[in-house]
């Protein structure tokens, strides 16, 4: 299988992407990130030192509760740390080290400055730095690339992002 390296392909790509999402960031309350649409929903919970923590399974329950924006923020925030990891040749951080600041302008804040850390990975980015092999996220050998690993962060922000968009939208309509 060939992947496309030209680096300007996927920059294109993720601005596209990021001024979808964008829009549902910027007009985001702060109500919004833990409103339960559903009885059974993953969110983000106060821990017992004051910081938050996500639901979560190692293995996917079924049914599969419905995600807050608040978990959905989260989970932005934790694979892209990662994949930022990844690019940058450095240690991946562990799920439960990433952060979550809270409901609100910090979280948007946040997801801004990964967002500028990777267009500036983007930015920098060779063909030989795409054709690199990649073992994020799915295992080293599955033969994937740094291309690869681009290419599946545009598709997970715009599928995080038009889940973060719906629920907005279904609050919004008194959902």
């Amino acid at each position: 299988m060939s992947v496309p390296t030209d680096p300007a392909l996927p920059r294109w790509q993720f601005d596209l992407t990021w001024a979808l999402v964008e829009y549902h960031l910027d007009r985001l309350d702060p109500a919004d990130f833990l409103w339960e649409p559903a009885p059974l929903c993953w969110t983000m919970r106060v821990d017992p030192a004051g910081g938050w923590r996500p639901d979560w399974a190692d293995t996917e329950p079924d049914p599969v509760p419905v995600p807050t924006v608040a978990w959905l923020t989260w989970h932005i925030g934790w694979w892209w740390s990662v994949a930022v990891d990844h690019l940058r040749q450095r240690p991946a951080r562990e799920r439960a080290d990433v952060r979550w600041p809270g409901p609100g302008a910090a979280t948007v804040s946040w997801l801004n400055a990964l967002r500028a850390e990777w267009t500036e990975i983007l930015d920098g980015l060779t063909e030989a730095d795409l054709a690199r092999p990649s073992a994020y996220p799915w295992p080293a050998d599955a033969g994937l690339t740094a291309a690869h690993l681009v290419a599946w962060v545009n598709v997970e922000l715009m599928k995080n992002g038009a889940e973060i968009g719906q629920l907005r939208l279904l609050r919004a309509a008194g959902g």
